[in-house]
């Protein structure tokens, strides 16, 4: 049994309006510590709108400092007979081609990380090129300041060394804007290693560990910017060292607990270890295997330590196995309170999730989709990742900073996150020129694949984006602070994506984005073509891959990228456990930077509540009937499948685009998030009205599974602002909410959306957060009905085993909203099709019912949550985590046919081709590389259906969750 390919939409939406004139911001302050000329640092931002005999010029002037500018004169100069007519928002003066701006006496003051706007209209005849370059009193001014560059040129990708010899660290780096490289630091993964102040930038590191290390070099600037390198991955060789058998363990008060500790090689004489303490906890020790003697003959037969742990304290404390000439094996114990033992069974899967040997993460720490590489389902390789593995990260972190009072890990999940799945300015460079009164070009989403590409259609009216302005003036940047869905970890396609850079090559190394799904509803993962998200026309055919998906009369080199709103929001509600938990431990300011971190990504994620162009919510038929929106009223306020952004890759091409979702979907909302971003101080967006619309959505969301549950308690499919995808006419009779029509099957129908029972648990989880910790009436009804259906279907064995709901079938629809007298949907119905094992559903089904038990009190949902954790404890555990086998009957699908169009040929970056004859497999050769590939060959032969036990890094963290949720809750 397996989740269904939980796609991240369908993702026809590269589609972009070519951007004239961005509107100008305004950021006023009135902050009065004085800038320094010497200190002072800036950017311009000018775009014009252009008639051929005239234009209008808008310049952004942003501070870029840490001091205020009290009082701004900005200059530059044109190269043609531009002649200045008149200028507001200042005062304007033209001497021969130079042109002077004097702040008018409102908007003298820029605090620092503001910005004020500034325009003129001018005459010209001729060219009209835009100034090289601009000063702000005196001071060069010419764009944002750009960080250095700097590349880690030793050691080379993939080396490996000798435990205790010297690794040769070697890096180049280079400023911009006159600056000078003052220093370049080096560090493994995190550790800094050694700095280096002038060229050539060397270290020699002679203490790294034996195991996989992660190298990249930082330079920083006489102007204060700083920047990593690429990090480069090497391995240094397990030479003579101790192994330890875990790297996390938990002893609870007045108890002890063991590891195993063996050598990795044989020795030629006896090898005494000693076990000590060397930091944290004073209440834990050594108690039994302090010192243990490994022989010639024994050397790999494990030896035990004991940690004791006194009878009243907690927290974490490092133990370190040592030996002379041998690598230290080092354990993290943590003591827990006596009656905690699903907090001791968290920190036992944590340890395996976390250990390196067991490949849950790439060499820069990044969680990899399942440790296992030949899987289909939403990624269509195991070691790609998603945000939603990203959002599972920052929860298991800031539930392990629960239990250890140790948050450094959660800001660091958040930092790796933040580097490598948020697009950096250089993924999104020409956001600047986005116009938020016209910010996409209509295309219809059509029915099958083979109907594409469609049709970019510029005379349908398109909304502004209410939400653009008010998001720059709260963050100073353009750029988009939300995740992308999709990776490629190891570059396996070969794109080469890594952040900061457009299509380097299959040699490039580390993470690539990527995107897949775009050609309708009924587009499954086994019909999907790969594609860049940045389509620099490197790859695919004559236009990239653009022409596969939309169709235009000419075609532009382009970026652009998706977010999965379900993923942004589990980071938020992620940053919502940490900030709550950290200030029960009066550690609150270790987690604020990252908190206030999650509220701007909750501010960008508003994008996902919006119609996709930004029409009219409700009763929204025909493209060119359905009017435009013409602000908030554009916003269903409930989360939607995705949003999306884009742009040209030329930086003076001078357009971008963003787009939200016309379709929503019951298992994608999370009322805790908006709960945490409308009512929790910490979490609060910046942006002018941001926390109202979160507290907005916080009731609509509510309201949205009121109206989509079951009569047996289900919750069923969503709804549409744009039935099927393009305004039409849904069937007569269709029931609406708000004026959106309910749909049974959002986004996708291959398999249909809401067969899953996991988007259920997944939903019902974050609804009964938000009961636990408010008590709200409207969540505890709608808990109280679903947890009796899901209660009636669950079934637990005297052994432990256990089954639970799988695919779910629908019929009826649910009765039109009025949120006064809700109907009793009375007429819409869920049944069970198939039950299964599921140990990731099953931890997400508990969590569910833990939750709902602690503020109910019902007796039978705090009992079935524990033997559904019980069970799995008991029955599923091996080395790497908890699962069970799986057949994959759908794996037959390795041979389906991808429509390509007849004609359109293309080739992808290994040289697999792409055209009329594409099969799934025939785009992904690399399969038939993988280790398991016989498997499928077996069975694509017409032999046994093949079995695999898959570790899902989301379900992995998921059942961790669940232990240490029942711990704090019910235990």
């Amino acid at each position: 049994m397996h989740p269904p390919r939980r796609r991240r939409g369908t993702r026809r939406l590269w589609t972009a309006a070519v951007a004239a004139l961005a509107l100008p911001l305004a950021m006023l302050s009135t902050a009065s510590t004085p800038a320094s000329a010497a200190a002072l640092q800036c950017s311009v931002d000018y775009k014009t709108n252009d008639w051929g005999s005239g234009f209008t010029a808008d310049l952004t002037l942003t501070n870029r400092g840490t001091d205020a500018i009290n009082g701004w004169t900005l200059t530059y100069a044109y190269t043609g007979n531009q002649k200045l007519s008149n200028g507001w928002n200042g005062s304007w003066s033209q001497s021969g081609t130079g042109i002077t701006v004097k702040n008018a006496s409102y908007n003298g003051t820029i605090a620092a990380g503001a910005a004020v706007s500034t325009g003129a209209q001018f005459t010209y005849s001729g060219t009209n090129t835009a100034p090289a370059s601009f000063s702000v009193n005196g001071t060069p001014c010419n764009g944002a300041h750009q960080p250095p560059v700097t590349v880690l040129t030793s050691p080379t990708a993939g080396a490996v060394y000798t435990q205790g010899d010297a690794v040769p660290l070697a890096a180049t780096a280079a400023a911009a804007d006159n600056a000078t490289v003052s220093k370049v630091e080096f560090y493994d993964n995190t550790t800094l290693l050694g700095t280096d102040t002038s060229a050539p930038y060397t270290l020699s590191a002679s203490g790294l560990t034996v195991g996989s290390h992660s190298l990249l070099a930082k330079a920083y600037d006489s102007l204060g910017a700083s920047a990593e390198s690429t990090p480069v991955g090497v391995t240094v060789a397990a030479g003579p060292s101790v192994v330890a058998s875990t790297n996390q363990l938990a002893v609870q008060q007045d108890k002890s607990a063991t590891y195993d500790v063996k050598l990795s090689t044989q020795p030629s004489a006896n090898v005494t270890v000693t076990t000590a303490r060397t930091g944290g906890n004073t209440g834990l020790s050594v108690s039994g295997g302090a010192s243990l003697t490994f022989t010639p003959s024994n050397w790999n037969t494990a030896q035990k330590v004991t940690i004791a742990a006194d009878a009243s304290g907690t927290g974490a404390a490092t133990f370190e196995s040592t030996a002379p000439g041998l690598a230290k094996a080092t354990v993290t114990v943590t003591q827990i309170a006596a009656t905690k033992t699903y907090d001791a069974r968290f920190l036992d899967l944590y340890g395996k999730i976390t250990n390196p040997a067991n490949g849950y993460f790439s060499p820069e720490g990044i969680p990899y989709h399942s440790v296992e590489t030949l899987i289909v389902e939403a990624p269509d390789q195991g070691h790609e990742t998603t945000s939603e593995a990203y959002s599972y990260l920052l929860w298991l972190q800031a539930m392990y900073g629960k239990v250890t009072g140790d948050w450094s890990k959660f800001n660091g999940a958040w930092g790796i996150m933040e580097k490598y799945m948020i697009p950096t300015h250089a993924d999104q460079p020409t956001n600047s020129f986005y116009n938020a009164s016209k910010p996409a070009t209509y295309a219809p989403e059509l029915d099958t694949p083979n109907e594409y590409p469609a049709k970019l259609d510029s005379g349908v009216s398109v909304g502004p984006d209410p939400i653009a302005a008010e998001l720059k003036s709260a963050y100073g940047t353009d750029d988009v602070y939300g995740m992308h869905w999709l990776q490629d970890v190891d570059n396996v396609y070969g794109y080469g994506n890594e952040p900061g850079k457009c299509e380097a090559g299959p040699t490039a190394t580390g993470p690539s984005y990527i995107n897949t799904f775009q050609r309708g509803v009924q587009e499954s993962v086994w019909e999907t073509v790969p594609q860049p998200t940045c389509d620099a026309f490197k790859y695919g055919g004559k236009n990239g891959y653009l022409d596969l998906f939309t169709g235009d009369s000419s075609y532009a080199k382009q970026w652009k990228f998706t977010n999965a709103p379900d993923a942004d929001a589990r980071a938020v509600q992620a940053a919502y456990w940490a900030d709550l938990w950290a200030k029960q431990q009066g550690k609150g300011s270790d987690v604020s930077a990252t908190v206030a971190k999650a509220a701007k990504m909750g501010d960008y994620l508003r994008y996902a509540m919006y119609d996709k162009y930004f029409k009219k919510i409700g009763n929204c038929v025909g493209p060119t009937a359905c009017p435009a929106g013409t602000g908030k009223d554009a916003s269903h306020y409930l989360l939607s499948w995705y949003y999306a952004w884009g742009g040209a890759t030329d930086t003076s091409a001078g357009w971008a685009w963003r787009i939200g979702s016309s379709h929503t979907h019951g298992g994608y909302q999370n009322p805790l998030a908006a709960y945490a971003l409308s009512n929790n101080a910490d979490l609060k967006p910046k942006s002018s009205t941001g926390q109202a619309d979160w507290a907005k959505s916080l009731q609509r969301q509510l309201e949205f599974y009121r109206w989509l549950q079951s009569n047996e308690g289900g919750i069923a499919g969503g709804a549409t602002n744009s039935w099927a995808g393009r305004y039409a006419t849904p069937p007569a009779g269709t029931s609406t909410f708000y004026g959106m029509y309910y749909d049974p099957a959002p986004v996708y129908h291959d398999p249909p959306s809401n067969q899953w029972f996991g988007f259920q648990a997944w939903s019902m989880e974050r609804v009964a957060e938000y009961y636990q910790q408010t008590g709200n009436a409207l969540a505890k009804s709608v808990l109280d009905k679903w947890v009796d259906w899901a209660l009636s279907k669950t079934t637990v064995n005297p052994d432990g085993s256990f089954l639970i709901p799988s695919t779910l079938e629908w019929s009826g629809q649910p009765d039109t909203w009025n949120a006064t007298t809700p109907g009793a949907n009375s007429s819409l119905h869920v049944t069970v099709a198939d039950y299964t094992n599921d140990v990731g559903v099953a931890a997400a089904y508990a969590k569910t019912l833990t939750y709902y038990a602690a503020k109910s009190g019902d007796t039978e949902a705090k009992t079935t949550a524990k033997a559904l954790l019980d069970g799995m404890w008991k029955n599923n555990q091996d080395a790497l985590g908890i699962a069970v086998p799986e057949t994959r009957t759908d794996y037959n699908r390795f041979d389906d046919a991808v429509y390509v169009p007849s004609g359109w040929t293309g080739t992808m970056p290994n040289g697999d081709a792409i055209s009329s004859s594409s099969t799934f497999a025939s785009l992904r050769s690399f399969y038939k590389n993988d280790p398991a590939w016989s498997k499928i060959e077996s069975y694509l032969a017409g032999g046994a259906a093949p079995v695999f036990t898959y570790h899902r890094f989301w379900a992995q963290a998921d059942i961790a969750l669940a232990m240490g949720s029942y711990a704090e809750l019910l235990e």
